[in-house]
């Protein structure tokens, strides 16, 4: 399963410039994942870039920098429908499912679970197509990990 997550984007399905756009769709929700509570702390922070460079294989200088774009643009975030849109036209069930996974991973680091946070995966696993099935799978995945790592 590891191994699945590192070859997340490993394989060249999207150009340099849709790379780059990618790397901002995952932001867009990760942080609007960690700020579906009303605050996003450093563990959120740090999950995602741990995620994000170590999972998704993106560069830890283009994380940085579009990790902070993201945050300073929350406020003013896209729809979930934009995000979601694209990731369905590009991802396939298996990435779309591992994605869910590491959201609910993002979104459980802080050790509190807030109606909020539920929701938005909720809604996010049914606008990706995902069972709420295959998302509670997700979320105990996620726990373990969680569990595990501590």
């Amino acid at each position: 399963m590891l191994n699945l997550l590192k070859n997340f984007f490993e394989k060249n399905e999207f150009s340099k410039v849709e790379s780059n756009n990618n790397l901002e769709i995952l932001c867009g929700l990760m942080i609007e994942a960690a700020n579906s509570d009303g605050n996003i702390d450093s563990d959120e922070i740090n999950k995602i870039k741990k995620i994000l460079i170590n999972i998704f294989k993106e560069d830890k200088e283009e994380v940085e920098l579009t990790l902070n774009n993201a945050i300073q643009n929350s406020n003013n975030s896209k729809s979930l429908f934009f995000y979601t849109s694209k990731i369905n036209k590009n991802y396939s069930e298996e990435k779309k499912l591992l994605l869910i996974e590491t959201l609910w991973e993002i979104v459980l680091s802080d050790g509190k679970l807030h109606d909020y946070e539920t929701s938005l995966i909720r809604r996010l696993a049914g606008l990706l197509y995902i069972s709420d099935v295959n998302s509670g799978n997700a979320r105990k995945k996620a726990l373990d990990k969680i569990r595990t790592s501590r």
